[in-house]
């Protein structure tokens, strides 16, 4: 059996609604390609918005297309320190009694999130044929090692299985900094 596998870490990012890019960036707004992420049909977009919350803002947060139902701001722990939120750790569009705040985009046009801002829960995306590979399955916990001069293990490790994934594990920038990640290095699945 399969057990290493790519690791990336993931920056503060934005997904939004069509109605909330129109709001942002104008009527019928097109995001501006960048680059192809893991998910086979997913980009990094040129356009960034800024976050703004309590006690802070952070500017520059990526904006990811292609739109969604739902809009959506994924932060470190560290970002949320920055914000002055309290974000609930979750899993992605798990979005009910999560916090708010506004985003700025083109020409400071602004929203209100009510809700939305999160941290996203470690998690591996997985094609079933990889699932297959490493004996896992949709909604398994498992643990990943971190080798080298800062090496841990992660616990609690949620694995995505999807047609439409592609193999990676993703964890946040405080994570990454804590274990010295360098991203699409190969890390070791615990049985």
């Amino acid at each position: 059996m399969k057990t290493l596998l790519p690791i990336a870490r993931s920056d503060i990012h934005v997904h939004l609604t069509q109605e909330d890019l129109d709001s942002l960036f104008g009527k019928h707004y097109v995001l501006t390609y960048v680059r192809e992420l893991t998910i086979p049909g997913n980009y990094a977009c040129a356009e960034t918005v800024e976050v703004v919350g309590p006690k802070g803002s952070i500017k520059g947060a990526v904006i990811v297309a292609p739109v969604r139902s739902y809009t959506q701001v994924e932060v470190s722990f560290t970002d949320a320190a920055i914000l002055g939120l309290d974000p609930p750790l979750r899993e992605s569009g798990d979005l009910e009694g999560s916090a708010g705040c506004i985003l700025i985009g083109a020409e400071g046009r602004r929203i209100q999130l009510t809700k939305g801002v999160i941290a996203a829960l470690r998690h591996i995306h997985m094609h079933p044929d990889d699932a297959k590979e490493f004996g896992v399955s949709n909604g398994q916990r498992v643990k990943i090692r971190v080798p080298g001069d800062r090496a841990l293990v992660f616990e609690n490790v949620i694995v995505r299985v999807s047609e439409e994934y592609r193999l990676e594990m993703h964890i946040d920038m405080d994570e990454g900094r804590a274990a010295n990640i360098v991203d699409f290095q190969l890390v070791e699945l615990i049985r």
